[in-house]
């Protein structure tokens, strides 16, 4: 028999049956839970996070980390006593010195906290009591690949779920016209053409495809194909679905491969995405009031103000997982002028999203982190002058904040050496703030398993403790 008619038989059996098979198990696949979790390990603190990704390492020590005594030794070659011997990076393993480069900028106390902030965070400076900011984090990652990685899925080497893909397939969506994981990418002015991003870094890795990072669109459609091409309307579009499904479905009881009921999973969110996504993206219900909490480049499609309004709607439509990745911040020379524009991106918008979730009565429900994936050094890459440097990758201690849900307000944690190069005080690792963003999210890092070629896997692999300074 031609195999062709073969097909065309089936399909037509298949769609006066009432579409058959694929339609029982879609049914069936559509009306059970899609988290592997039956409600949570523990009462949750928060019910979303928004995670600020600030890819390619801000410098710490010229945001938040002030050390003003290095001013007396500038061009000083770094001490072997604070090297330690410790792995550089082939960059700059070839300069004959490694000559200490003072930050330019100033630093102030601000809020009843006191905390210290650089003069290019003038609009976080005003939310600084809602912070909990860490000097103490580390990694063992030195380049940017493995280390963005190594945040996303807890390994340097690609091929395992990201932390958005654990939280979508432990607990679920909680809106089903909605990706449960939303990815949303910006380019900075201060490196605008900085290292790419890749689709892995929000993929799901050996666990199901349908627990992927769906990434927002800059341009055009937000979601590829959101648009119905001409002479083909919503009608139209089911009734070719249900066909689509029942075909995959007779398939799926033949081979029992699960990824094709993931498949149909992602063809009806696409479905129901034509509706809710046009709606999620068009702004203009929006007062001017809070367009003006996000700054000047709030209308501008795919600038990082627009992706921080972008994720308190979705906030708001009860998305779990809501990662924003800003490019840029990879300083390795030309450092005070990047910074300023890297600053200027979101230093606003930052605070924005801050201040108008805490408006909403929001903040205290959605978890907030902000960071990259390690720092940079205290000594200069490149030429030194007083006016210009660069600084290197540094993964031994750097900087990030956490804020809203279930986290202490106004608090530092973490000490650094005076050089900016080691930790004195409560080091906290990759692994444990993984661990404590799943725990007021109601999961425990160490029963959230997935087995996979014979061993159980975990995000946070065998390591991570909660950070339960930071825990209010």
């Amino acid at each position: 028999m031609n195999p062709l008619s073969n097909e065309l038989n089936r399909r037509t059996f298949l769609k006066t049956s009432a579409h058959g098979f694929g339609a029982l198990g879609l049914g069936s696949l559509l009306a059970k839970d899609d988290g592997m979790l039956i409600g949570t390990h523990h009462k949750p603190k928060a019910k979303r996070i928004i995670y600020m990704f600030q890819s390619g390492a801000p410098s710490q020590m010229d945001l938040f980390d002030p050390k003003p005594d290095l001013g007396e030794r500038f061009s000083e070659d770094l001490p072997d006593s604070i090297r330690m011997g410790q792995r550089i990076t082939g960059m700059t393993s070839g300069q004959k010195t490694l000559p200490v480069a003072p930050s330019i900028f100033k630093f102030a106390q601000h809020g009843q906290s006191g905390a210290w902030l650089s003069e290019l965070l003038p609009h976080t400076a005003k939310v600084a009591d809602d912070l909990c900011i860490i000097k103490s984090m580390h990694t063992e990652a030195i380049n940017h690949d493995p280390a963005i990685t190594f945040f996303q899925t807890g390994h340097q080497l690609a091929g395992r779920p990201s932390i958005g893909s654990w939280m979508s397939y432990g607990l679920g969506s909680a809106n089903k016209d909605l990706p449960t994981y939303v990815v949303l990418t910006s380019r900075g002015t201060g490196r605008p053409n900085d290292q790419p991003l890749y689709d892995r870094l929000w993929g799901s890795g050996f666990i199901s495809t349908q627990h992927a990072g769906v990434k927002f669109r800059n341009t055009g459609d937000p979601v590829l194909y959101l648009s119905n091409p001409d002479g083909v309307n919503r009608p139209m579009r089911r009734d070719m679905l249900d066909d689509l499904a029942a075909l995959n479905g007779e398939r799926h009881q033949i081979v029992g491969d699960p990824e094709i009921e993931a498949r149909i999973a992602q063809y009806e969110m696409a479905f129901r995405m034509q509706a809710s996504v046009p709606e999620l993206t068009d702004v203009k219900d929006e007062s001017q009031e809070v367009l003006d909490l996000y700054g000047p480049e709030v209308k501008k499609p795919g600038s990082y103000a627009a992706n921080c309004l972008l994720a308190r709607r979705l906030a708001e439509r009860d998305v779990r997982f809501i990662q924003l990745f800003h490019q840029g911040w990879d300083h390795h020379g030309g450092l005070p002028k990047a910074l300023k524009g890297q600053c200027s991106d979101t230093d606003h918008p930052t605070a924005g999203l801050l201040t108008d979730l805490k408006q909403r009565g929001m903040l205290e429900d959605t978890l907030l982190v902000w960071g990259g994936e390690f720092g940079r050094t205290t000594y200069c890459q490149g030429k030194l002058t007083r006016e210009n440097y660069g600084r290197d990758h540094h993964p031994k201690c750097f900087s990030m904040w956490m804020a809203g849900a279930g986290i202490k307000k106004g608090i530092t944690i973490g000490k650094t050496d005076d050089y900016c190069y080691n930790i004195l005080e409560d080091p906290i690792h990759v692994h444990d703030l993984n661990a404590t963003i799943l725990h007021l999210l109601g999961v425990d890092h160490e029963r959230l398993t997935y087995r996979f070629q014979g061993r159980q896997f975990r995000l946070t692999d065998v390591h991570g403790k909660l950070i339960k300074q930071a825990l209010s």
